[in-house]
This record gives structure tokens, sequence and C-alpha cells, in this order.
């Protein structure tokens, strides 16, 4: 049985996320999870560029 990186539970299944610009392989409960945070980050940070006035490409 797989056992997932990111909770170290057996899984019958891994799925791959890129998570900081590498791969990780880890259960469906956890690659729902780590997308979730990655789309709260993206938010905040264009938020506090907004605040900032930056113009710039990310």
């Amino acid at each position: 049985m797989p056992i997932c990186r990111e909770c170290n539970d057996e899984v019958t299944k891994l799925v791959s996320v890129k998570v900081g610009g590498k791969a990780r392989k880890v259960c469906a409960d956890c690659a729902d999870r780590l997308r979730e945070e990655g789309e709260v980050a993206e938010a905040s940070e264009g938020v506090i560029q907004g605040m900032m006035g930056y113009k710039g490409r990310r």
C-alpha cells in the first residue's frame, strides 16, 4: 500500500500535486487541502499587491 507523504497514512491511490514548483505525491484529502492553501495564498498576495499599488506582473 502506498503511503501519503503529508499525513503518513496508507492509502489506495496517490495523487500528484505541484506545491512550490515541486510535484508531491499525496492522498486525495491532502491534495484538496494543499490546493486550497495555495489558492488562499495567491488571493492574499493579490490583495497585498493591490494595497501597495503594484502594477507589474507576477
